[in-house]
């Protein structure tokens, strides 16, 4: 399976309410791209519609050169939620989409052992998700939707219910593991300054519906750290992306009339 995901003059509507209008969007195989946009604008059904959980009233949905209109399970999907089971242990959980593979589950066990090192969890393959901190739980999720087998992967505000120290932690962990996997990435966040830090481009949603994304790219070098958000071109690309949002979100607000939400 490749790599690459791309959106072809995709248009979709919920009823009458359209979401997409033409829309295109492509990432690149490896590149890490941050969505970012007024809260309802439809960040989420992009990723449901790239999962295959929705399929687009026109317009096509490539993986690589190919048009797939089946995608479900295809594509790693890392929600806001950890959803671990709690009467799986940490192997059993992470271990869950190789046994529905069809992969022995001694095997799959084995292999998900094998893994925990590089996720600092290999002193916890057999507690329970109750007995694990927030940043752990979002290991154990990020491990499972790897082990799904794509190398494209849907971030859905993955570190929005942790604490400030741990989810800087977590972004820093997470951009270890980008480019150990050499995954392609696409995260949703409310975050400017996560979006900044993590991306090589933040793509900004806009308009109802939203036609053509605004993008902006991230002029800054790998790795990337906490501190990197002192530089001078992060500050630069924070405030054209503050800028924009601002626009969108009155933009937002005087087509839905005062019902429309804000952004955050």
């Amino acid at each position: 399976m490749s790599e690459q995901i791309a959106f072809s003059q995709v248009s979709f509507s919920y009823g009458t309410k359209p979401i997409l209008d033409s829309f295109d969007f492509f990432v690149e195989k490896g590149e890490f791209v941050s969505l970012i946009g007024p809260s309802g604008i439809g960040k989420s059904t992009l990723f449901q519609l790239a999962a295959g959980l929705l399929q687009p009233g026109s317009g096509d949905i490539r993986i690589g050169k190919e048009a797939v209109e089946k995608r479900l399970g295809k594509i790693g999907y890392m929600p806001q939620r950890d959803l671990l089971m709690p009467w799986r242990t940490v192997v059993e959980n992470a271990a869950l989409p190789l046994e529905i593979q069809g992969m022995a589950k001694r095997d799959a066990q084995q292999k998900v052992r094998d893994e925990l090192p590089r996720y600092g969890l290999q002193d916890w393959a057999d507690a329970y998700p109750g007995e694990l901190s927030g940043g752990m739980r979002q290991r154990v999720s990020f491990l499972r939707a790897l082990l799904f087998g794509s190398k494209i992967m849907l971030l859905d505000e993955p570190f929005s219910a942790l604490d400030g120290i741990t989810r800087l932690e977590m972004q820093e962990w997470l951009l270890q593991m980008w480019q150990e996997t050499g995954s392609t990435m696409i995260m949703i966040t409310h975050d400017i300054d996560e979006a900044i830090l993590m991306a090589n481009r933040v793509i900004l949603l806009s308009g109802v519906p939203i036609t053509q994304p605004f993008e902006l790219s991230v002029p800054i070098e790998y790795p990337r750290t906490t501190a990197s958000r002192n530089l001078a071109e992060f500050l630069t690309v924070r405030e054209q992306i503050w800028q924009l949002l601002r626009q969108a979100v009155r933009d937002q607000g005087q087509l839905q009339g005062n019902g429309g939400k804000a952004y955050g």
